[in-house]
C-alpha cells in the first residue's frame, strides 16, 4: 500500500510528464481496485458519478461536502490508486473552498479541481453561469493556501470555452496561471483551434474534461500540454446496466447458475482482498 504522499507524487509526476493519460472513471472502492489492477495511472471521481453513487441522483449539486469526502475516503483506503476528484465549486465561496480542501486532503485524494461555475444554478437562470474572474481567482488562491501537503495537486477548472466565449476562456486561463494552482482543467474544448488557443496562453499542464473525435489523439494532446484527458464515465453506467440485466434475468426466472456476465472465478476474491483478510484472521483470531 502506497502512502498518501506517494500517491500524490505519482499524480504530480503525470502532470509534470510529457505524455497524456486517460484516467479510470471510478465511483467506489471496488471500481478503484479494478482500475488499479488494470494498471491505470490515475482514478477520476467526478461530481456526476458521485451523485449517482451516493444519492442515485442526476448531477445537480445535491450532495454535500461531507458525503463527497466520505466516499473519497472509502475509495482511497481501498488501495494505492492516486485519486483525482471533481470538487465542483468547492461547495460555496472561497472560505467554503478552503474547508473543502481541508476535508478532501485528509480523505487521501491526490488531486482536486475547483471550478468557476455558479453552482448550484441560481433561481431564474436559464443555463449555467460563471462567476467573475476575480471571484474565481480568489477561490483558486484559497484552495492553494488551504492545503497542508504541498504534493496535493490543485487544479483550476473552467468551462468558459463552451459557456461564454473563447476570449473569456483565455482571459480566465491567464488569470488562473498566476494563482499557484498545479494545472488547468478545461471542459467544453471541442476543436483543435480551441485547444491550440488555450495551450498558447496556458503556463500550467492542461486537463481536459471532454474529448471529441477532432482532438482525441494522445500524441496531439500531449504536444499541446494536455497531461490528463477524461473519456467520460461509462464504467458506472455499465455497472448499472449489468445490475439491471442480472436482476431482470432473475426476475424473469433465469436460474442463478445460468446467469451470464458474472466475474471470472477468483476475480471477486482479488478485488475484495480476500487473501490478506484470511491471513489476518489466522494471525489474530485463531
Amino acid at each position: 500500500m502506497k502512502t498518501v504522499t506517494e500517491r500524490r507524487l505519482r499524480a504530480r509526476a503525470v502532470l509534470e510528464g510529457q505524455a497524456c493519460v486517460h484516467p479510470a472513471s471510478v465511483h467506489d472502492p471496488l471500481s478503484a481496485r479494478i482500475a488499479e489492477e488494470l494498471g491505470f495511472e490515475l482514478g477520476m471521481f467526478a461530481g456526476s458519478t458521485a451523485s449517482l453513487a451516493i444519492l442515485g441522483a442526476p448531477d445537480h449539486i445535491l450532495i454535500t461536502l461531507t458525503e463527497f469526502a466520505e466516499q473519497c475516503r472509502r475509495i482511497t483506503r481501498a488501495g494505492s490508486l492516486p485519486l483525482a476528484v471533481d470538487a465542483d465549486h468547492g461547495y460555496g465561496n472561497a472560505l467554503n473552498v478552503w474547508r473543502t480542501v481541508e476535508e478532501l486532503e485528509v480523505a487521501g485524494i491526490a488531486a482536486m479541481s475547483i471550478e468557476d461555475t455558479e453552482l448550484p444554478r441560481p433561481y431564474g437562470a436559464a443555463k449555467p453561469r460563471l462567476i467573475s474572474i476575480e471571484e474565481g481567482v480568489g477561490k483558486m488562491r484559497a484552495a492553494v493556501a488551504a492545503r497542508v501537503d504541498r504534493s496535493l495537486c490543485i487544479l483550476a477548472r473552467t468551462g468558459a470555452m463552451s459557456m461564454t466565449s473563447r476570449d473569456d476562456c483565455l482571459a480566465r486561463i491567464r488569470a488562473y496561471n498566476d494563482t499557484g494552482t498545479d494545472g488547468l482543467f478545461l471542459t467544453g474544448v471541442t476543436t483543435r483551434e480551441e485547444l491550440d488557443a488555450a495551450a498558447e496562453v496556458a503556463k500550467q499542464p492542461l486537463i481536459l474534461g471532454t474529448l471529441t473525435p477532432a482532438i482525441a489523439d494522445r500524441d496531439y494532446l500531449a504536444s499541446r500540454g494536455v497531461r490528463i484527458a477524461l473519456q467520460g464515465h461509462a464504467p458506472s453506467q455499465a455497472a448499472a446496466q449489468a445490475i439491471h440485466a442480472t436482476l431482470k434475468a432473475l426476475r424473469d426466472g433465469v436460474s442463478p447458475s445460468a446467469l451470464t456476465g458474472l466475474p471470472e472465478k477468483g476475480a471477486m476474491a482479488r478485488w475484495t482482498r480476500e487473501e490478506p483478510y484470511s491471513e489476518a484472521m489466522k494471525a489474530y483470531l485463531d
